[in-house]
């Protein structure tokens, strides 16, 4: 590897919620709670650095939970870059898995939605060979001006650069064109099947590739138990399927495979040993509770 990995992206506390059956309206339902470290772009850093790929993380957290997240991720081979907030708390997520494994979410964002241009120094990108963002951040007037500043100025040193939409009900709100407009450019996109329907209007894997192919040089679609797919503005260029796996929870499984993938990338493996490590690193995603390796 020539340089680190600079990931940007929310810390979040992940209330993992698994119920024994359906929840009953104004009683009791027995259920496994969990809590876990988490947040999509914190997910990303932990498989990075489980994989061997030297990471940096940037985030905002609450001024209280500065030096056990840092502790937190040093202990992962992480190095961090937490901004104290000194009024908003840290973000939290409450995930309800559904017996099939799906989640549905509660977030709380907190500290995430106040990530500042100070927080995002130019030096965050000495030594980075790779940015990758969360696309929680773009969903903020505040943090994504300060991340598209930083993605600027990373294409200018001809850093790579990689996105992830991260949440589909997010994308509804700000719109598939302003998400586009905004994070056009960016080397790689990874999209799993939901986003790239919003993000293009087709349920069609090849028009999908061709359309978002016009704003990413690369376009990686997880197609969740169908496998995944690589191409851009010519269409589909490599498809591979999942194997057969049985789904815990899906918490993380999109973050786990996008680090895979890069991470053998960034060593030099062809693009089908990349694709398989991303399928196999999310096949073992969702054969645990959580969003981060074990």
């Amino acid at each position: 590897m020539n340089g680190a990995v600079l990931v940007i992206g929310d810390v979040i506390t992940d209330i993992i919620v698994i119920p024994e059956g359906p929840v009953v309206r104004g009683s009791d339902r027995r259920a496994k709670i969990r809590q876990r470290p988490g947040g999509s772009a914190a997910n990303q850093a932990a498989w990075l650095a489980s994989l061997g790929a030297p990471v940096k993380f940037v985030a905002r957290v609450g001024a209280a939970d500065v030096e056990p997240n840092a502790a937190y991720f040093r202990e992962r081979g992480i190095e961090p870059f937490l901004a104290a907030d000194p009024v908003a708390p840290s973000g939290v997520l409450i995930s309800i898995v559904d017996g099939d494994g799906e989640r549905s979410f509660l977030t709380d964002r907190g500290a995430n939605l106040n990530l500042a241009a100070e927080d995002l120094p130019p030096s965050l990108l000495d030594g980075v060979s790779l940015v990758l963002v969360s696309g929680y951040v773009f969903f903020t007037e505040g943090p994504r001006n300060a991340v598209l500043a930083l993605m600027k100025e990373a294409r200018a040193r001809q850093i790579a650069t990689a996105v992830d939409p991260a949440s589909v009900g997010f994308l509804r709100e700000i719109g598939a064109e302003n998400f586009l407009k905004w994070t056009q450019g960016s080397g790689t996109i990874f999209a799993n099947l939901d986003e790239a329907l919003e993000l293009t209007g087709s349920v069609d894997l090849n028009l999908q590739m061709q359309t978002l192919g016009r704003f990413y040089d690369r376009v990686v679609v997880k197609r969740g138990v169908a496998g995944a797919a690589v191409g851009g503005r010519k269409g589909v260029t490599l498809s591979m399927p999942a194997p057969l796996t049985e789904v815990v929870d899906t918490t993380g499984a999109g973050d786990a495979f996008a680090a895979a993938f890069l991470s053998s990338e960034l060593k030099g493996l062809p693009l089908d040993a990349c694709l398989k490590a991303g399928i196999t690193a999310g096949s073992r995603a969702v054969a645990t509770i959580g969003g981060q390796p074990g």
